[in-house]
């Protein structure tokens, strides 16, 4: 598409992930916002519901009933889990999609059946997509008419683990995650559980060992590893708005050691534009990636002999869904990867 503006649509505008969309696309050069929509807020003017992005000239809010899709260039999709896959096979075929549900990320209809409870809707469309971690599939991604973007909680994973488990360096049977993410990683919908008094001052687990992220995580540490896996895998909520860190423990083999695992990431991701890993003995900080694009990656001896631990941080509302999204929109419609992700950390 060159240089020429693009008409992008927005489904599910009314919620952190909408919102965070929003305003990384007001800073895009490229970028037109032609279509917000958000049926419990229909109605409203964009700026009522999130005042901090007022004054921008930005459509009202519709519900997806009302949504016009013609001479849209890109769609992107932040509906509950469920929800996408007959919406997606309703849009013309003229407009790329990038979906921030769960819908299209598991390749196995079955897979899928199993953790989310109903059969797939769209399964022709589930056979194009294209699974959306950018640092691994962006040949694919460039191609794809349709992009499913990683879960926030996948994306730190996978991230610091694939290169790893790829050069043979770490037992794939072995991986032992422990994840934790701000309260906004939960959906902006009311739940008794995500109030101030739940969260505050406190942190815990949940969806202990059926978290729907495992299938995501395993399904790709399967792909390279070149077999099916099982990973340990436990979430926490922490009493913060965004961010999100993951300490992975890891059984090392081949011979490698801590310092090994370092080279191999840091040659991996050498020319990647937004992920960095750190110099040895620095521990990556959800603070020093808040706001931003960026996932930062560090790696630790273990005080057990043959184990190490990897350790990222990235924002779970950026690097860990919209900011994504938008590198995943630029690849696939032929523009400079970074643009309009320029953004800094926030710090403090």
């Amino acid at each position: 598409m060159g240089t020429d503006r693009l008409k992008i649509g927005v489904m599910g505008a009314s919620g952190y992930t909408g919102a965070d969309l929003v305003r990384l696309l007001l800073c895009h050069p490229h970028a037109e916002i032609a279509l917000l929509t958000a049926d419990r807020q229909a109605g409203k003017a964009y700026e009522t519901v999130f005042p901090h992005l007022a004054g921008h000239g930005l459509p009202p809010l519709v519900s997806v009933a009302e949504a016009d899709w013609s001479g849209l260039d890109v769609v992107f999709c932040g509906l509950p889990h469920g929800t996408t896959q007959p919406l997606v096979a309703g849009l013309p075929d003229s407009v790329k999609v990038v979906d921030l549900s769960a819908d299209f990320r598991l390749r196995d209809p079955a897979v899928y059946a199993q953790w989310y409870g109903h059969g797939h809707q769209a399964l022709s469309l589930q056979a194009e997509a294209v699974y959306g971690l950018t640092e691994w599939y962006r040949p694919a991604i460039r191609e794809a008419r349709l992009v499913a973007n990683p879960g926030c909680y996948p994306t730190a994973v996978l991230l610091a683990l694939l290169p790893l488990v790829a050069g043979g360096l770490v037992d794939p049977d072995a991986l032992i995650i422990d994840a934790k993410s701000g309260v906004s990683g939960a959906g902006r919908s009311v739940k008794e559980a995500n109030l101030f008094c739940e969260v505050g001052e406190g942190t815990h687990a949940y969806g202990i060992g059926t978290h729907r992220h495992m299938p995501e995580i395993e399904q790709e540490v399967a792909a390279v590893a070149g077999r099916p896996v099982a990973v340990s895998f436990t979430p926490h909520l922490l009493p913060m708005n965004r961010g999100e860190l993951i300490t992975a423990y890891v059984r090392l083999a081949g011979g490698a050691g801590p310092d090994d695992l370092r080279a191999a990431l840091a040659d991996r991701y050498a020319a990647e534009p937004f992920v960095r890993v750190v110099p040895a003995g620095v521990s990556p900080a959800t603070r020093h990636v808040r706001g931003s694009n960026f996932c930062h990656i560090g790696v630790f001896a273990d005080r057990r002999p043959g184990c190490a631990i990897v350790i990222a941080a990235i924002d779970n509302l950026v690097k860990g869904s919209s900011g994504a999204a938008i590198q995943n929109m630029n690849l696939m419609c032929g523009l400079d990867e970074t643009m309009g992700l320029g953004q800094l950390a926030l710090f403090p």
